[in-house]
């Protein structure tokens, strides 16, 4: 008898019950009454087959639905996936596992418990294309004595539950004031830094414009000392400068802004250097 097979098709002969060959896309032949063709229909029913005769060897597609799983924090989250996959072997697909589709997804979903019950519930979240890849590793050893290669598997949705979302909802508000509250306190310290940087530059600068300043009066008393001394000598140069400062600083006391002045207890020394300074000043004139 004269068939033909469809594209991406084939077929199982079996003779007296076992299995001689696969006949792939085109036309193929049996013999009557000793060859017959594999029924898959029984087994697989609708689900990768033609009038149960012909068995798709084009990639497939199978939906895990929605389904619970633990993670390692004892959290409830669902997870539903999708698992691409296709026939390599007809005769191991049909004759090594009974039931094909339904071992293949309860397969899956053993792997999915087993990694999400490894994971928390922030790595798990966080995780997706990682588990994908976990997943399918982790069929490959399963589904290869069943004819059938796992192209991939793509989870479609991690859900929790309510009660785990209000949870985490309530921890990432508790995150985020936390990181304020933190970004407040460094924003806070460098502010203190500055200020302090500013204030500490301040200081130096008035600093050395005080003794720059100091440097030049020092020079400059130096040099009116150097010409007082040429002039009347170093002993009564001293003294005279002495005398200045004194006057100064009675200067300086009579500015107080209160009611109260300040007058020195003696003022004979002072009336003395004064009077020498005079004298000195205009004995010189008058040898000049």
């Amino acid at each position: 008898m004269i068939t033909t097979i469809p594209q991406n098709h084939c077929r199982i002969i079996e003779r007296f019950g076992k299995p001689i060959k696969i006949q792939h896309s085109g036309l193929a032949f049996k013999l009557p009454v000793i060859d017959k063709v594999r029924d898959v229909s029984d087994v697989w029913g609708g689900e990768t087959n033609k009038e149960g005769r012909f068995i798709e060897l084009s990639e497939q597609i199978t939906d895990t639905n929605p389904r619970e799983c633990i993670t390692k924090d004892n959290a409830k989250i669902t997870v539903d996936c999708v698992i691409s996959w296709r026939v390599i072997n007809p005769i191991k697909a049909v004759y090594e596992v009974d039931h094909l589709h339904q071992s293949l997804l309860q397969a899956t979903l053993n792997v999915i418990r087993s990694e999400i019950g490894m994971r928390d519930l922030d790595e798990a979240l966080a995780t997706r294309a990682g588990l994908n890849e976990t997943i399918v590793a982790g069929l490959v050893d399963t589904v290869k004595k069943w004819g059938i290669q796992i192209l991939r598997v793509e989870i479609q949705e991690l859900r929790t539950d309510d009660q785990t979302s209000k949870a985490m909802l309530q921890q990432l508000e508790a995150e985020r004031r936390s990181r304020a509250l933190s970004s407040e306190a460094v924003g806070q310290a460098e502010a203190t830094i500055k200020a302090a940087t500013a204030d500490r530059e301040s200081a130096v600068q008035r600093a050395e414009g005080q003794a720059k300043a100091l440097g030049i009066v020092a020079a400059a008393e130096r040099a009116y000392l150097d010409t007082l001394s040429e002039a009347v000598g170093a002993e009564e140069a001293a003294r005279i400068l002495i005398a200045q400062k004194v006057i100064d600083g009675f200067d300086r006391i009579s500015r107080n802004p209160a009611d109260k002045v300040f007058l020195p207890s003696s003022m004979s020394g002072i009336l003395e250097l004064s009077s020498k300074s005079k004298a000195g000043g205009s004995s010189t004139t008058s040898a000049n």
